[in-house]
């Protein structure tokens, strides 16, 4: 490639983060996709994926050389001393430009094949269908209907071609109701419960300090006429009631119950994007603390506030659960309805149906809720070079409170931690087409079904990998009704301290499961096996 000028670069040191005399040597090779670090002593290798870095920071010279610091998006640290300072500033400046692609046709989909494993291109793009989703959930039905108003994105360019509405809203009353919304995103079904009560989701209307709009009005009417369990329903707003407040001085906001019959408002605290960037950046500074006290990291996991937020989401994704239980329908927004609503939104049907704690059933989820319905997956993880104010941790957070939910609950998942980790990592990796762009639209518009690999394509050739070996389907619980008291939110440290022993990752107790599991399952195919070959063997009775 034209960006990359040295290729090689001898005699490297790469530190370790949690002990600073403990050095390796070895060679530094720059290529197309990789950054690798080579051993030659011990011939063993560290890969560092262009797209998984976050960021590069060349520190104060020493007397060894000049040290490149690379954090990256799995929570990995490494340090490197290049021998020559202009060697490191050209590689600083070429991980620079590698790390940060101009545009979607530089990105790693683009060139990855899949050379060490036989899995088609198109494996895993047919897995997800919208509609069947939605019939799973017995819609459309008397109440629900699909509506082909958004089928060329031009009602809502960030939702997906097709949404589903109450079947007593007209067209008029549809595109009123998207005008008044922010981005246009109106209060559309994202999910069904067996007891008729829904999950709508939306953004913030564009109401200021007193408009009004007759179509949104009849158009949350309508969702609520859905539903005859209750003659009213909630709004949740997840924003702290002070931004929405202020939100008001812009032209949006959140709905007047003055103007809206027959719905209880509620506002429910979960932060915007850049304190949550904030926070993750102060999370890692504490993990990265080279001699830690006690005292020292619970204090720094207590400024972070990461833990506070990750309960934020949780009991907000609990409310909205229990109303649905109580059988009362829920509108949810937060700004544009991309964030914080795609978290909880997700984890209240989570709670609410064992189908998406199954690996195929979290896979669809992540399908609908973030993929379908715009979640901004290049914008929030960074896949390309731009405002990094746009950047936050919103879909790890996710990951996080599924873990949350799998410390409380270990026997109603199907996967493990590492199916998490996976997910998690691959998110940022752009090895897959799977979560570039950030609409349906812009996948349709970049045919990345015909141009890429999917990631879920992948992980069905190593499902075995993520099966929880615990889980039991035949006694799963309904709905899960998690403690979310201060005490149980715990700190993840498989995620976040993953390489704290080293470049490669510490064996989990769940792996070790995995591995004694499928040793288990080895040892009882044997068993069969001699348990038919013991008749051939016994020897025949002599007549008398």
């Amino acid at each position: 490639m034209d960006l990359i000028r040295t290729p090689k670069v001898e005699n490297v040191r790469m530190l370790d983060r949690y002990n600073c005399r403990k050095v390796t040597l070895g060679n530094l090779y720059i290529t197309a996709t990789h950054l690798i670090f080579v051993d030659p002593e011990s011939n063993r290798e560290t890969w560092i994926l262009y797209m998984h870095i976050s960021t590069i920071e060349k520190l104060s010279l020493t007397a060894e050389g000049c040290p490149l610091l690379i954090r990256c998006k799995t929570f990995l640290s490494i340090t490197f001393i290049i021998p020559r300072e202009r060697d490191c500033h050209e590689v600083y400046s070429t991980l620079l430009k590698l790390s940060q692609p101009s545009s979607f046709e530089d990105l790693y989909c683009f060139r990855y094949t899949s050379s060490c494993e036989d899995i088609p291109k198109n494996a895993g793009w047919s897995f997800f269908d919208l509609q069947a989703e939605y019939q799973r959930m017995r819609v459309p039905n008397d109440q629900w209907r699909l509506t082909l108003l958004n089928q060329n994105y031009k009602l809502c360019d960030t939702y997906p071609a097709y949404i589903y509405v109450p079947v007593k809203a007209t067209p008029s009353i549809l595109a009123g109701s998207s005008k008044f919304r922010s981005k246009g995103r109106l209060p559309v079904l994202s999910y069904l419960h067996k007891n008729k009560a829904a999950i709508c989701r939306c953004s913030q209307p564009l109401s200021g300090f007193n408009a009004r709009c007759l179509e949104d009005e009849q158009m949350l009417d309508c969702i609520l006429n859905t539903n005859s369990n209750y003659n009213y329903m909630f709004v949740v707003d997840t924003r702290p009631r002070i931004n929405a407040m202020a939100n008001r001085a812009t032209g949006k906001g959140y709905e007047n119950e003055n103007f809206y019959e027959n719905i209880k408002f509620h506002f429910l605290g979960i932060e915007n994007i850049h304190v949550m960037r904030s926070s993750l950046v102060k999370l890692i500074e504490t993990c990265e603390l080279k001699t830690p006290t006690m005292s020292s990291f619970l204090s720094g996991l207590e400024s972070s506030g990461w833990l506070k937020h990750i309960k934020a989401i949780l009991d907000t994704s609990l409310f909205i659960a229990q109303a649905v239980e109580q059988g009362i329908s829920v509108v949810v927004h937060c700004s544009d309805g991309w964030d914080r609503t795609a978290q909880v939104c997700s984890l209240a049907a989570m709670l609410l149906d064992p189908y998406y704690r199954s690996i195929q059933g979290f896979q669809a989820l992540i399908e609908k809720e973030w993929l379908s319905f715009g979640h901004k997956f290049t914008d929030r993880v960074g896949h390309l070079g731009g405002d990094s104010k746009e950047i936050s941790p919103i879909f790890t957070q996710m990951i996080d409170c599924t873990w949350q939910l799998m410390q409380q609950f270990p026997l109603e998942f199907q996967f493990n931690e590492f199916f998490l980790f996976t997910l998690h990592d691959h998110i940022s990796s752009c090895q897959y087409g799977t979560f570039v762009g950030n609409s349906e639209k812009d996948r349709q518009e970049l045919r990345l079904k015909e141009r890429t690999f999917s990631l879920w394509g992948y992980m069905a050739n190593h499902m075995r990998e993520y099966i929880n070996s615990i889980y039991s389907a035949s006694s799963l619980n309904e709905i899960l009704r998690p403690n979310l008291l201060p005490q149980n939110i715990r700190f993840w440290r498989g995620m976040y301290c993953r390489f704290e022993c080293g470049i490669h990752p510490r064996e989990s107790i769940g792996d070790l499961l995995l591995a004694a599991s499928g040793h288990s399952e080895s040892l009882e195919e044997h068993i069969k096996f001699i348990k038919k070959e013991i008749p051939s063997l016994r020897t025949p009775q002599l007549e008398s």
